[in-house]
């Protein structure tokens, strides 16, 4: 992969499989892996199956290969430890409770709405997330990373951050069986 051609395949074992490469799959992906009610092994499963439209071709001793080509793509193909890079560190996005945010700011940088879009490979909208500028989401994350990393919050900051805690805050989700679990002790107090 260059960063001078969107990618439509990937490479391995010296064999292209082709890939869905729209913005939306790989969200989807990345959805599955933050998913509290999929199990460890059924994740790379669901990654594989939804990333690779011939999945199956792939031989299964090249599918370990086949996943972390896929982390790869995800990743824009950016060196370990960049910002934007999956590391094991707290994360500063959850895709799915920002999305609110996140789109409107991409669509800025684009102009262009993205969820109109019929298609938009992965690597342009990831892009346009980088490149988001003075925005309430770049507002989020700026208070986010600074929390993660222990620095203090500006008097404005605070301010902002008590009153858009729901924002800020990443929430843990919790699996299905959690919350039933929850909503039964509830009834047994009540």
């Amino acid at each position: 992969m260059t960063p001078w051609e969107l990618p439509t395949s990937l490479e391995i074992g010296g064999v292209g499989y082709a890939i869905n490469t729209d913005f939306r799959t790989v969200l989807y992906v990345l959805d599955v892996f933050a998913d509290p009610d999929y199990e460890d092994d059924e994740r790379p499963a669901i990654c594989l199956q939804v990333m690779y439209p011939d999945w199956e071709t792939i031989p299964q001793e090249r599918r370990k290969e086949a996943l972390e080509r896929v982390v790869d793509f995800i990743d824009m193909d950016m060196p370990e430890g960049t910002e934007g890079n999956h590391g094991r560190r707290p994360r500063l996005v959850d895709w799915r409770q920002d999305a609110p945010m996140i789109v409107p700011a991409v669509n800025k940088v684009l102009g262009a709405e993205v969820r109109a879009m019929e298609y938009l490979h992965w690597w342009t909208f990831l892009g346009a997330y980088m490149e988001v500028g003075d925005s309430l989401f770049s507002s989020v994350l700026g208070i986010r990373q600074k929390k993660r990393k222990g620095k203090p919050l500006e008097k404005y900051e605070q301010e902002f951050y008590r009153e858009n805690r729901a924002l800020i805050d990443i929430k843990k989700r919790d699996s299905a069986a959690e919350t039933e679990r929850r909503a039964a002790l509830k009834k047994l107090f009540v």
